[in-house]
């Protein structure tokens, strides 16, 4: 594999873990835990024994995990193979950590998503998944290959930089950005009028093009402004997901018209926030 690729973990930057922002809760331990740790996820919520999160691992790593406590299981991540700037799955959110090319050797791959119960791996040093994935046709938000990495993420070593939406400039989400140890970088941003959300009613169902609308404000959805709506408990979450998957599929106003895998000019663009 390119040792110039990287592994992204995609995230939403302004929600809440146990009532707590979670930047500042990452800050607080240094590292970036899996669902089995937090409870919560940007997918399905089925990180317990038995469950089917539990059952994934236990089958693609046979066994060696089923017996570990929750801090020992691999955190999910994606290859961002094509190199995108908001980081290989912007599905799970706006905001990515890029992890340090010397993660990739204690990550596995698997294409597709282990949701899928997918018969294809790979690792660093024997990757044939970039090939089937090219040779796909996936929708925008399912167009990754998942990375599972395996040992501790620790923000201030593991982590080449954190990069976020514009939109967060100036926020409280910028100022806990800055005290994680990593990196801050920003890449072109995602924004999204309701006159093209409307275009798009059989994407989602019409039902979450009329909640979009709804939220938006002056007529526009930015991360922020989803992530508003997802914390003041007016909305059913995973309608407010929706909206997100909206705006993360039309949003993207730095995306080439084609699917090419030639690098982006920089994978965030660092502008400010460097410590």
């Amino acid at each position: 594999m390119d040792p110039e690729l990287r592994v992204t973990l995609n995230f939403h930057p302004d929600r809440l873990l146990h009532g707590k922002p979670i930047l500042d809760a990452m800050a607080e331990g240094g590292v970036y835990h899996s669902q089995f740790v937090t409870g919560t996820s940007n997918g399905g919520l089925t990180a317990h024994p038995g469950g089917d999160r539990w059952r994934w691992e236990s089958r693609i790593f046979d066994g060696a995990y089923d017996e570990a406590t929750a801090d020992e299981r691999p955190v999910y991540g994606a290859l961002n193979f094509r190199r995108k700037p908001v980081g290989g799955a912007p599905r799970f959110g706006s905001a990515h950590f890029r992890l340090a090319a010397e993660t990739l050797t204690r990550t596995t791959f698997c294409y597709p998503d282990s949701f899928l119960e997918p018969s294809d791996f790979g690792v660093a040093a024997r990757m044939g998944l970039i090939e089937l994935a090219l040779a796909d046709r996936q929708d925008e938000l399912d167009d990754y290959i998942e990375a599972q990495v395996h040992g501790p993420v620790q923000l201030q070593c593991h982590v080449e930089a954190l990069v976020l939406d514009p939109c967060y400039r100036g926020t409280t989400v910028e100022a806990s950005a800055l005290v994680l140890g990593c990196p801050v970088e920003w890449h072109p941003g995602f924004r999204l009028g309701v006159e093209e959300l409307r275009r798009h009613p059989g994407y989602r169902s019409q039902e979450y093009v009329d909640l979009g609308t709804q939220i938006a404000v002056d007529g526009v959805l930015d991360p922020r402004i989803v992530g508003n709506a997802a914390r003041v408990g007016l909305y059913d979450p995973q309608a407010v997901k929706k909206v997100w998957h909206y705006l993360a599929r039309f949003g993207a106003p730095w995306k080439a018209m084609d699917r090419s895998v030639t690098p982006a000019p920089m994978e965030g663009a660092v502008l400010d926030g460097l410590r």
